[in-house]
């Protein structure tokens, strides 16, 4: 089983005018710490105008500034916000691409299509329309980065022309792909289109095991890959904090943590905003017993702890704890994700406001007494993971119909606007001006007094 992180660049209120460079250079920080530590993965979100939540609106610039801090971690879009009004899918190929290139190759593409309302609405995106968005931008994407050139598409979101998008990924046919997935249904969807489900839900191990049989189970007797590839893998998210001390890791990482659950319900479920003045921070410290996301049930639940669990619940109040707690603790929780078969977990603990220190002094901790002895398993299994996959991936692979390549329309080319202006007005004399500019140019003439 791999290991990753997660980022979501929460800023709580209140703040000041150096919280956002703050949050961002401790994050880089982070990242390089990761990367020497041997974490395989660095999850970076896409999210827009979700105010203490989510300040990651740029995801590509800060993965760039990763991809050249770092040597070995894979650089992860958790995910890219698919639907066209979001992003067009030629400007994602591109991002990617360069990306893959300037890192060497080490980008996952994380796909999604977001579920609230500050977004979609703010995009003008019918929540009816999303999904359909998401594939349709997803196919022509991966088309962008796979085909040269791409031979165009006419579709109800996406138009558009035949054009090589260029630069091409140095991962071939494009990076591995990836869906976010908070229900089962989704993980069913990620399998019958041959891509891995990245779970951002908070749910036990022993509930995984469902997740990963029908993961499995769907992609080998349904998946029709929307690429060009098959990525057959599980991940999931889990809070984290390690600590030699249970107390202590649950007093630096649960308030946090919890915030985590509650801003993301706030935006997603229960919440009402008035942007620049609704103050979430405020509200969570008012409405977190209520809304099940309290810090003071994780507490409490050491008293009784027995064995970790992603949601506590002590005396009717509930929280978030996961992955909190000693080396010992945390070890045993994670043995479980990878018993029942999941291939990646991530961890997040950059959160509401954890402090940095605590943050790095966790990592370290997690590296040094809990990693070493997955890396040992992780090899060897993703050994047999492979010869156990590869009929599979075969099967599945020689169900993607041909159609999804559509050649180039015969005789297609693309005139510059000048010469098209000449052969829409059969101008013989301006399409022999523009043959003797091109000429003149080619020999090394200074032909832009003739030009102006």
């Amino acid at each position: 089983m791999k290991f990753g992180v997660f980022y979501e660049h929460q800023v709580p209120r209140p703040w000041h005018d150096k919280s956002e460079k703050q949050v961002l250079d401790e994050a880089l920080e982070q990242a390089e710490l990761a990367d020497r530590l041997g974490i395989d993965f660095y999850w970076e979100v896409e999210h827009h105008f979700l105010e203490e939540y989510s300040h990651s609106s740029a995801p590509e610039v800060f993965l760039a500034a990763v991809s050249q801090r770092t040597e070995r971690i894979r650089i992860a879009h958790g995910i890219i916000q698919t639907p066209p009004p979001f992003n067009h899918p030629a400007r994602i190929a591109e991002r990617l691409s360069t990306l893959d290139l300037i890192s060497d190759g080490r980008v996952e593409f994380g796909t999604g299509e977001s579920s609230s309302e500050a977004e979609l609405g703010g995009f003008l995106i019918d929540p009816a329309d999303k999904r359909a968005m998401w594939e349709e931008g997803l196919r022509v994407s991966l088309r962008c980065m796979s085909e040269t050139p791409f031979t165009g598409h006419r579709g109800e979101f996406v138009t558009m022309p035949p054009r090589n998008v260029v630069p091409k990924p140095q991962q071939k046919p494009h990076p591995p792909v990836w869906v976010a997935c908070s229900r089962r249904e989704t993980i069913h969807l990620a399998a019958q289109n041959g891509i891995g489900a990245l779970a951002f839900a908070f749910f036990d191990p022993e509930e995984a095991q469902h997740w990963v049989d029908d993961y499995y189970t769907t992609l080998e007797n349904e998946g029709v890959p929307i690429g060009d590839a098959v990525n057959a893998n599980l991940a999931t998210v889990t809070t984290f904090f390690c600590h030699p001390d249970e107390n202590e890791a649950i007093r630096r990482g649960s308030e946090g943590v919890n915030f985590l659950g509650y801003s993301l319900g706030h935006y997603y479920v229960f919440g009402r905003h008035v942007p620049n003045e609704t103050d979430v921070w405020e509200q969570y410290q008012r409405q977190r017993a209520e809304m099940g996301y309290d810090p003071t049930a994780v507490a409490a639940s050491q008293e009784d702890s027995g064995r970790l669990g992603a949601k506590v619940v002590q005396e009717g109040v509930s929280g978030l704890r996961g992955a909190m707690g000693t080396p010992e603790q945390v070890r045993d929780y994670l043995r479980r994700y990878e018993e029942c078969g999941v291939d990646q977990v991530i961890l997040a603990s950059q959160a509401g406001k954890n402090k940095h220190e605590d943050v790095m002094e966790s990592l370290e901790l997690f590296a040094s007494e809990v990693l070493p002895e997955f890396k040992e398993r992780e090899e060897k299994a993703a050994v047999e993971k492979e010869k156990r996959m590869a009929p599979i991936i075969e099967k599945v692979m020689a169900r993607k119909p041909v159609s999804d390549h559509p050649p180039l329309p015969p005789d297609y080319e693309i005139p510059a606007i000048p010469r098209a202006e000449a052969d829409r007005g059969e101008s013989q004399k301006f399409n022999a001006f523009l043959d003797d500019y091109s000429e003149r140019l080619a020999a090394g003439e200074d032909v832009s007094r003739r030009l102006a």
